[in-house]
């Protein structure tokens, strides 16, 4: 059976592709990969996140994807002068403007990592995983993987 191995992008729905631009570039440093019809490709290193116009759907509450940074406090705080309501909770989550269901991670922290080739083409080479990271990506045998 074929394997998951990770995921290329994430599409969100949102209302205009010109607002949705303006509102995550108040609070990310972004690099735009492209345009496509009623399409904008955000790039994120060897991903991307999709934003498609055309949000037709309610809020999302429990579906949700986790987005992750390079320094959760600084991602923390550009919301906050941003405007943006932070969600209640014990970790980083925000709803934006079409009701797309964000929860910020640092990199830091969890067990996805970029190949250090990939972190060095993003002006991230330093930044290096915390113990309990570490910890477990040795638990699953995955210790030589980058950052």
């Amino acid at each position: 059976m074929p394997r998951l191995v990770g995921i290329n992008h994430v599409a969100l729905e949102v209302g205009s592709v010109e607002d949705a631009l303006e509102f995550y570039g108040r609070i990310f440093e972004l690099e735009l990969r492209g345009r496509a019809g009623r399409m904008a490709f955000i790039d994120m290193g060897d991903q991307f996140i999709a934003l498609a116009e055309g949000r037709t759907q309610p809020a999302d509450r429990a579906r949700h994807f986790g987005l992750v940074v390079d320094d959760k406090e600084a991602t923390r705080q550009a919301l906050i002068d941003a405007g943006v309501e932070l969600q209640p909770g014990r970790g980083l989550d925000f709803l934006d403007p079409w009701g797309n269901n964000i929860q910020v991670v640092d990199y830091r922290d969890i067990q996805f990592t970029k190949a250090p080739a990939v972190l060095r083409g993003m002006g991230l080479d330093g930044l290096d995983k915390s113990d309990q990271a570490l910890e477990e990506l040795r638990d699953k045998g995955l210790s030589g993987a980058g950052g």
